[in-house]
């Protein structure tokens, strides 16, 4: 069975490198699909094969699956053949790529990728029937991941080679005050020496891969350029015979362009650590400990050994480690980093508490309603991750572009040596300007254009309650210029109460007694209203039989030997009725009618009005969305006369009332055939074929799951504005995006030209070539900065 898995590539630089990563993992049996992210350095496989497979088509490519070794200790084994089982058993967990047990301690070292859970493997040896131990001593832990000493730490290629690069440019400088600091060519030759064969060591490397691929990609560029420049001085200087002056050598400017590339890689390895902020915060929500009532005492123990219907104590300061709901205690929450909002929340006995939210100042006690990868925050780390390792429809262009690219450069370089070298007879310059050609191009720039513009919008989207499934709705959204609201729980409030109750035929009390009866088992927010009213004024509750939901409709049963139906006018009429509707005194209310059938005939018994206010944020919701030249529509079930309250009240541009949940998608149909893009926004089970239907499907998380798993976009919270807020986002990062390739663009076909015709040095040519990539990022990262 085929499985969606997340891997970390290391070695990759540039498009070409994604694009090559993306053929080996296409080529491997199995394989159905593959996506690389260059932003993210990630592979997202969705495949029916053993990691093993796939680690070793990725090396194959010459790169590096990112992985890390675990050690556990397994007991219950007796021989190798235990040993065997175990290990077969691990492999088999999604994430593990090699697992190898010594009988002899008693331990399994396990080669993973980070993303690994050690629970999935503990389960996986609790199958096979041993023990897998995973809480390890502090002590063990630190052995087994040391600090880097300062030599392999990220900052010290950077330090090193322009220590020893410094003395090779200054020089330069000291010519523009008329001094001459020139070192002699053995000075020259020791310093450059290091940084091109020691610091530039990766260059080659990576370069000597791609070749070996028959591909190319950024650093077969860089080393090519770098070392026709040291190759250059070194023939120039071993040349030399002393009758002449000595020839200028070019050991800086291959020393100077590796320490700028260099320096350029470190920053944007720091600028895209930023891009994934949001994920990281959410990531650090995951509670480590929980405290369970369990064979009759509170215990404290792991979160990840939480099971459903657990009862859990949580106090104050301490993170919520679960999704449930509160039987007992008072307290204010803080969910701002799982919803956006940002003022603290009182549960109460009933409410419903989200995983990794903080509870603030009272103690709570609740009941486990969704634990691990089904909790809500779990959902919620998943579709981030989804989304930013998505790519946008704009990367397919991209990424033809980024296919040709090295072949294209190395080729022009190859035209600017020989016309150099041929027509102005001068192959020193030619070398230098192929050079500059080779050193100022930007695959990486290309690559990193629209993921790191995706990366930091979603993660600006998830931090203010908006999940974006994938890429493709965030351009769907940047297209829409129509948007229909669902009413009820959308728009409204979702609370309606009873505010009229009228007999139409005996008396208000056995009209209360058999709505009650007919609503205790219904989910429908009106029906709900109608429990909470007999349940506050203490109504005996009937027993029903043959109790049937009318879908769009109502609902019928026998209440005792009477046959009763509640429901909406629209059914009424269709049962030959005529409604008194000058009864109805609650101006936009929604109605319901109580009828009962007897004898072959159908009477109305009574009326029930509800009202249900709009959000407080309906009106500015409407009104931004209107500024920004769209359209706003209402769809509802409810009565025209409640449709029209409401419509009025916000000021809506159309409203279609008494609608059925197949209408409903048939009115997004209706207004995408009249040319509009339609965004559809709902929270019921109603409205999943009207988000499924539009063009953008967007759904309120505070309704059913079938409505968000319908839907490309969920909001947290259940804040019209939000919607606004949507668009906004997703306009302004398709705006980054076409900045972002604006610039990578710009670079190339500006400064391949002028490097080619000999207006810019090697260095200038490499001091570019790592701004690129740098301003890429940096630009994306203006999202982060956005506010609603």
């Amino acid at each position: 069975m085929a499985a969606t898995v997340q891997l970390g590539i290391q070695g990759m630089t540039c498009a070409s490198c994604a694009n090559r990563i993306e053929k080996a993992l296409i080529a491997v049996n199995g394989v159905e699909q593959a996506s690389v992210n260059l932003a993210t350095e990630t592979a997202t496989v969705n495949a029916d094969v053993v990691l093993a497979d796939i680690n070793t088509a990725i090396e194959s490519a010459g790169y590096q699956l990112q992985s890390e070794t675990r050690q556990f200790v397994v007991k219950g084994m007796t021989c190798a053949s235990c040993a065997g089982r175990v290990e077969k058993s691990l492999l088999k967990v999604t994430g593990v790529i090699s697992a190898s047990v010594n009988l002899a301690t008693e331990q399994v070292s396990v080669v993973v990728i980070p993303s690994a859970t050690d629970d999935s493997m503990q389960q996986a040896v609790t199958s096979a029937g041993y023990e897998l131990i995973i809480d390890r001593p502090e002590s063990q832990k630190t052995e087994q991941q040391p600090e880097l000493a300062f030599y392999q730490s990220d900052n010290w290629p950077v330090i090193g080679s322009a220590i020893l690069t410094l003395p090779l440019v200054l020089p330069m400088f000291a010519m523009l005050l008329g001094a001459d600091w020139t070192l002699p060519p053995l000075w020259q030759w020791l310093l450059a020496t290091p940084v091109q064969f020691y610091f530039g060591a990766r260059f080659y490397k990576s370069g000597w891969h791609a070749l070996k691929a028959l591909s190319g990609n950024m650093d077969l560029l860089v080393s090519i350029g770098t070392s026709a420049a040291y190759g250059l001085s070194l023939y120039l200087w071993l040349g030399f015979d002393g009758h002449q002056a000595m020839p200028h050598l070019y050991f800086e400017s291959s020393a100077a362009v590796l320490t700028l590339v260099l320096l350029g890689k470190l920053l944007e390895r720091r600028a895209k650590r930023r891009t994934t902020d949001a994920l990281k915060a959410l990531e650090n929500l995951k509670p480590t400990s929980a405290t369970v009532w369990r064979n009759n005492s509170w215990q404290t123990i792991s979160a990840a050994q939480l099971n459903k219907d657990d009862r859990v104590k949580v106090l104050p300061g301490e993170r919520i480690p679960s999704d449930g709901l509160v039987i007992k205690g008072s307290s204010h929450v803080d969910e701002a980093l799982i919803s956006g909002e940002s003022i603290p929340l009182n549960k109460s006995k009933g409410d419903h508490l989200t995983g990794g939210a903080v509870n603030l100042d009272g103690v709570l006690e609740f009941t486990a309603s969704a634990v691990g990868a089904e909790s809500t925050l779990e959902k919620i780390i998943r579709l981030v991750q989804q989304a930013q390792g998505a790519k946008a429809p704009v990367q397919a262009l991209v990424d033809k572009i980024s296919s040709i690219f090295v072949p294209v450069v190395l080729l022009v370089a190859l035209l600017t040596l020989l016309t150099w070298g041929i027509v102005f007879d001068d192959w020193t310059q030619g070398i230098l300007h192929a050079v500059a050609v080779l050193v100022i191009a930007c695959p990486c720039a290309l690559g990193l254009a629209t993921p790191a513009a995706i990366m930091a919008g979603t993660g600006t989207a998830a931090r203010h309650g908006i999940l974006v499934k994938d890429a493709v709705a965030l351009e769907q959204a940047t297209k829409i210029d129509y948007v229909v609201f669902d009413k009820t729980g959308t728009l409204t409030n979702g609370k309606p109460e009873l505010t009229q109750l009228t007999a139409l035929r005996g008396n208000e009390q056995e009209i209360t007694r058999l709505a009650y009866a007919l609503s205790q088992n219904s989910e429908h927010p009106l029906a709900k209203a109608v429990v909470k009213h007999a349940m506050s004024n203490n109504v005996t509750l009937q027993e029903t039989s043959d109790f049937n939901v009318v879908a769009g409709k109502g609902v019928k049963a026998m209440v005792g030997q009477r046959e009763v139906i509640l429901g909406s006018g629209n059914w009424m009429r269709e049962l030959g009725l005529t409604m008194p509707t000058e009864q109805i005194t609650v101006q936009g209310a929604s109605v319901s009618w109580l009828a009962e059938i007897k004898d072959e005939q159908t009477f109305l018994i009574g009326l029930l009005c509800f009202a249900d206010k709009a959000k407080p944020e309906a009106k500015s919701a409407v009104k931004k969305l209107q500024n920004s030249g769209i359209k706003v529509a209402m769809l509802t079930g409810d009565s025209h006369a409640s449709a029209d309250y409401i419509a009025q009240q916000l000021g809506l541009d159309n409203v279609q009332a008494e609608v059925l949940p197949q209408g409903k998608a048939q009115a997004v149909e209706q207004y995408q055939n009249e040319g509009f893009k339609v965004a559809m926004v709902g929270d019921g089970i109603n409205d999943a074929p009207a988000l499924a239907q539009a063009d953008l499907g967007i759904a309120m998380a505070t309704g059913t799951e079938v409505a968000v798993s319908a839907s490309a976009i969920t909001l947290m919270r259940g804040n019209p504005e939000l919607v606004a807020s949507t668009l906004l986002l997703a306009s302004a990062t398709y705006r980054n995006i076409q900045q972002n390739l604006f610039w990578a663009f710009a670079f190339n076909t500006i400064g391949i030209p002028l490097a080619a015709a000999g207006f810019l040095n090697p260095v200038i040519a490499g001091a570019a070539m790592a701004c690129s990539s740098v301003l890429v990022v940096t630009n994306a990262l203006r999202l982060q900065r956005m506010s609603f």
